[in-house]
C-alpha cells in the first residue's frame, strides 16, 4: 500500500469522507478503498446541498474514516461528473467496487440506501425518494496515504 506522508496536522485539517453511515456497510466500502477495489462513489445533489457543502472537484484530498472515526486514508479525487441517476453508466458501477452485477442491482441497492431511514433523516426529509432524474455526483478518487499503521 502507499506509505503515509502526512504529519497529524496534515490529516487534522483535511475534511473527512465517510462512506455511508457508520457499520457493516461502511466497514465493506472502506475495505473496498484500502484494497484498490473501489476507485469510485456515487453521491447525491441534494445532500450536498443540504450540508452546505460543495461538490468534490480533482484534486481535493479527505480523510476516509471507518465506523469507529479512526482515519484510515487519503484519497484524491481524480474525476467529477453531474449526471441524472439514470445515466449512471457500467463502467461507474464496476469502479464502484461493490461486486454489482450490472446497473440495474447496482441500483437497485443505492436505491434501498437512499430511501432508508437513515439517509432520510440525514436529509431531514422522511418521505425523500429518487427516480431517473434525480441528479448524482460521480466521483472519482484514488488513495495517495494509507492511515492504518501510521497512528493518525
Amino acid at each position: 500500500m502507499i506509505p503515509d506522508p502526512f504529519t497529524p496536522a496534515d490529516i487534522a485539517s483535511m475534511p473527512r469522507t465517510e462512506f455511508a453511515f457508520p457499520g457493516p456497510l461502511r466497514d465493506r466500502l472502506v475495505a473496498a478503498v484500502l484494497s484498490g477495489a473501489k476507485t469510485a462513489t456515487t453521491g447525491l445533489v441534494v445532500d450536498y446541498e443540504h450540508e452546505g457543502d460543495p461538490l468534490p472537484e480533482p484534486g481535493d484530498r479527505s480523510v476516509v474514516v471507518d465506523s469507529d472515526g479512526r482515519p484510515v486514508a487519503v484519497i484524491e479525487v481524480t474525476g467529477v461528473r453531474v449526471v441524472p441517476l439514470a445515466e449512471v453508466d457500467h463502467a461507474h458501477v464496476v469502479d464502484e467496487g461493490e461486486g454489482h452485477a450490472g446497473v440495474a442491482e447496482w441500483r437497485e441497492g443505492h436505491e434501498a440506501f437512499w430511501h432508508g431511514e437513515d439517509m432520510r433523516a440525514a436529509l431531514d426529509d422522511p418521505g425523500f425518494t429518487v427516480d431517473d432524474r434525480t441528479p448524482v455526483v460521480l466521483e472519482r478518487f484514488r488513495v495517495v496515504a494509507d492511515l492504518r499503521r501510521a497512528g493518525h
